[in-house]
């Protein structure tokens, strides 16, 4: 068993019982993190763990983002408008693909409605507490997944990433969050925010936990094994103008830990970003969220959480002519990219800021503009195709997500480079 790995088949009846119980006994860290929880049928799955056979998986608590179907539980999405719908049928492909594996299904986990937003609250179903700073939101919008993960409910949390909400509640609770490039990871029998950007990936506690849920969920669909240029790229002209002092200083001293390492790090411009500064992102979820959930826009309006619904109605000031643009722009700026960056790492801060207070957030302006900066950066990753990582990076008693992006089907690569920069950083 790999000295990153803390589960066994042996160890899987203890641990899963001690989240029962402080499940049962209102741990205030667990409070809002599971929507639901699975436990009688992980019960099951570990009496069967034997079937498995020498899964590395085998025995791994996972939690579930609501917005996958688990066989026999209701898909609520954040929502309660879905509330009531009936229970799934079977399993989504990569849940099924993990519990086939020997991972031990925990729970549904508590995310923002939708999964239309990076901060992490709910208003519905309450929201997680951040697992760093208390007071804090968790990011989302896999708000419960990272913290079930960060506070040791979980070995491996499942979620989406449509702009960043895998990799900004890694961030905000100082864990590693991955995700993959889009097509190797399916996502049916996922509720779908953007059919355009949603990817589907893990956070753990290592990138080699990551690494093995990955593998697993891809089912071998497609080939993500190219290799990866130790070759950083620090964009000059992008996400790095705001800073807070904390992330300014932590990313410069992950900088020199990597220059140290004898990585090699470019800093300056990258054009294709620029351009981006000319795309409305923001249609992709507003337009497409509308289209997977136009009737209950329409017939449950007051159930849905007013800073979700206003967004959703963003998509009534774009024709289908100014869309198509869009997507035009989006394809010249994925091809462009990868002529630009080819196998080398876009390095940058995952989110600029610390996590703000759940109290900061009251002001619906104030949420909006702290919404756009924390997906900002993230967001390249979703709009260029890439595969992207954050890792914790802690220093004089801050934690703060690094991110590396590698281009469209370099996920393996990008991880074995992520695992080297783990372990530099926590030396």
């Amino acid at each position: 068993m790999s000295d990153h790995i803390s589960w066994s088949p042996e160890t899987a009846a203890d641990r899963l019982r001690a989240v029962e119980r402080r499940l049962a006994s209102d741990d205030p860290a667990l409070k809002h993190v599971f929507t639901q929880t699975f436990f009688e049928e992980a019960r099951s799955q570990i009496e069967d763990l034997g079937k498995c056979g020498s899964s590395p998986l085998s025995g791994a608590l996972v939690s579930v983002k609501d917005l996958f179907d688990v066989e026999g539980f209701v898909t609520r999405a954040g929502t309660t408008f879905m509330a009531q719908d009936a229970a799934a049928r079977s399993d989504a492909p990569p849940i099924g693909h993990l519990r086939e594996a020997g991972g031990i299904l925990v729970g549904h986990t508590n995310m923002t409605e939708l999964a239309y937003s990076g901060l992490g609250l709910n208003p519905h179903y309450g929201t997680p507490d951040n697992a760093l700073e208390s007071g804090c939101i968790p990011g989302g919008s896999t708000s419960g997944g990272a913290v079930s993960v960060a506070r040791g409910a979980a070995d491996i949390a499942i979620g989406t990433d449509t702009g960043g909400s895998l990799r900004i509640p890694a961030a905000f609770n100082g864990i590693v969050g991955f995700k993959p490039t889009q097509s190797s990871v399916s996502r049916r029998g996922c509720k779908a925010l953007s059919q355009s950007l949603d990817s589907v990936g893990p956070m753990a506690r290592t990138v080699e936990a990551c690494r093995l849920a990955y593998s697993v969920m891809t089912g071998k669909r497609s080939e993500t094994s190219g290799t990866v240029e130790p070759d950083f790229v620090v964009p000059t002209n992008y996400g790095m103008d705001d800073l807070a002092p904390e992330v300014a200083a932590g990313f410069e001293n992950a900088v020199s830990s990597l220059s140290d390492a004898g990585f090699k790090i470019t800093q300056g411009p990258v054009e294709t970003l620029e351009t981006l500064k000319s795309l409305a992102i923001w249609q992709f979820a507003s337009i497409e969220s509308r289209a997977e959930y136009d009737e209950a826009f329409r017939t449950r309006h007051d159930e849905i959480d007013p800073r979700i619904s206003s967004r959703m109605a963003r998509a009534d000031e774009a024709d289908a002519v100014s869309y198509r643009k869009t997507l035009n722009l989006r394809q010249k700026l994925i091809e462009d990219y990868l002529a630009e960056m080819g196998g080398k790492i876009l390095l940058m801060p995952t989110v600029p800021i610390l996590a703000p207070s759940v109290a900061s957030l009251e002001d619906d302006a104030e949420y909006g503009r702290v919404n756009l900066q924390v997906l900002r950066n993230p967001s390249i990753g979703n709009v260029m195709d890439c595969c992207s990582v954050s890792l914790p990076f802690s220093g004089d008693g801050k934690t703060i997500g690094i991110m590396l992006t590698a281009t469209a089907g370099l996920d393996h690569g990008l991880l074995a480079l992520a695992a080297r920069c783990e372990a530099i950083f926590g030396q």
